[in-house]
């Protein structure tokens, strides 16, 4: 016998594959400042500590830019009947419930990268600061028929407390 947790064999739903875009060009950003940071050593210290920074810089971004495709495609989502599943991850794998009449917030948030790729996050608050979701790279009209089925699903769950 397992102690481990089966979910139901409800089907994840995944978020939109452009979602790799916006994680590429995060990492592009991050790596850029990074590499600035190692010139400014060099320029100014005249250390060769700037070329640790830019080395490491390189190899560490240029590593999660070959994972971020597998990284968008771990995210997904459940709705089920009393709440909704949330997981991400591959190494560290997290896999949150959160309870429709638990809800206190569904918010939509939309980067400049996300905005210009026509994809939203959904982010859900609840009273424990530790169990707030982001569900990132989802398409608007699917953000916004979500965030409204969600807000319907906690409204009627929090009537029946």
């Amino acid at each position: 016998m397992s102690n481990r947790l089966e979910l139901p064999t409800v089907e994840w739903r995944r978020v939109s594959s452009k979602q790799i875009g916006v994680e590429l060009v995060g990492t592009l950003v991050s790596a850029l400042v990074l590499v600035a940071v190692g010139v400014f050593f060099l320029l100014v210290f005249e250390t060769d500590f700037g070329w640790v920074i830019i080395g490491g810089s390189i190899l560490l971004h240029g590593i999660g830019a070959i994972l971020a495709a597998r990284r968008v495609r771990a995210i997904g989502y459940q709705l089920r009947e009393d709440d909704l599943v949330f997981r991400r991850g591959i190494m560290w794998q997290r896999i949150v419930a959160v309870p429709y009449g638990r809800m206190q917030l569904v918010d939509i948030t939309r980067g400049p990268v996300a905005r210009a790729l026509g994809l939203a996050e959904l982010k859900l608050v609840t009273a424990a600061a530790v169990t707030s979701v982001t569900i990132p790279g989802l398409v608007n009209e699917d953000a916004e028929e979500l965030r409204d089925r969600l807000v319907e699903l906690a409204e009627s769950r929090r009537a029946g407390l």
